[in-house]
């Protein structure tokens, strides 16, 4: 068997579900700030199809025609949501733990290739402490080491420099289209791997569409 030479994690979505407990976060951000916003699980899954939480609540508050601080806002939700990871313990998605041991057991690099900030990096991976460990990665990616975010591919161009790799001697997994086309954009074979609010759609350009991990993600 032959396999790619680094496994790269994309957004946080590839290894843990959290987009009801980022749904949630957002409700409370805005009952503290006194809006009367709450967005549903259907109103959120579609606003899911851009990234990023600042852009998501400016673009939100123009349709409400209210004006809102969507950066203090932003760093509000961010602030809630991180203080409910470092009270619970998260579960990685259907078959990570395994692949991760799988990658490290075959020499194969391990990359958690994201481009959100690094206080959310830190707290997902907090969370998870008793079922991953950070020394489990050779790359970490966050916001801050590039200058463009996703959809954009910096970070993941970035990371194959880190890793000394090739776009051809490794594999991306993803849980949405942006996050897809900023893999496709790397030059990456890409995986898509939906969670919960992600899985109806269609996903253009992925080469293939999984609802769990497995050895079959890292055969070339």
């Amino acid at each position: 068997m032959k396999y790619y030479k680094a496994l790269l994690f994309g957004s946080i979505g590839s290894i843990v579900e959290t987009s009801e407990i980022q749904r949630k976060s957002f409700n409370e951000a805005f009952k503290q700030y006194g809006l009367e916003w709450n967005w549903t699980k259907h109103e959120y899954q579609n606003l899911l199809s851009k990234s990023g939480g600042k852009g998501r609540i400016s673009r939100y508050a123009k349709k409400k025609k209210k004006v809102v601080d969507s950066a203090y806002l932003r760093n509000l939700k961010t602030k809630i949501f991180n203080n409910y990871l470092k009270k619970n313990h998260l579960k990685l998605r259907p078959g990570v733990k395994n692949l991760i041991a799988i990658c490290k057991k075959n020499k194969i690099k391990i990359a958690f290739v994201s481009s959100t900030s690094s206080n959310n990096i830190n707290a997902i991976l907090y969370s998870l402490r008793n079922s991953i460990n950070t020394r489990d990665f050779n790359f970490i990616g966050n916001a801050k080491l590039v200058k463009r975010l996703k959809p954009n591919p910096d970070i993941y161009l970035l990371s194959l420099k880190k890793l000394k790799l090739k776009a051809n001697d490794c594999v991306a997994i993803e849980d949405t289209q942006e996050s897809l086309n900023s893999a496709r954009r790397a030059k990456i074979k890409c995986i898509i791997f939906p969670g919960k609010f992600h899985s109806s759609k269609k996903f253009i350009g992925a080469y293939k569409k999984v609802y769990r991990l497995n050895k079959n993600i890292i055969l070339k």
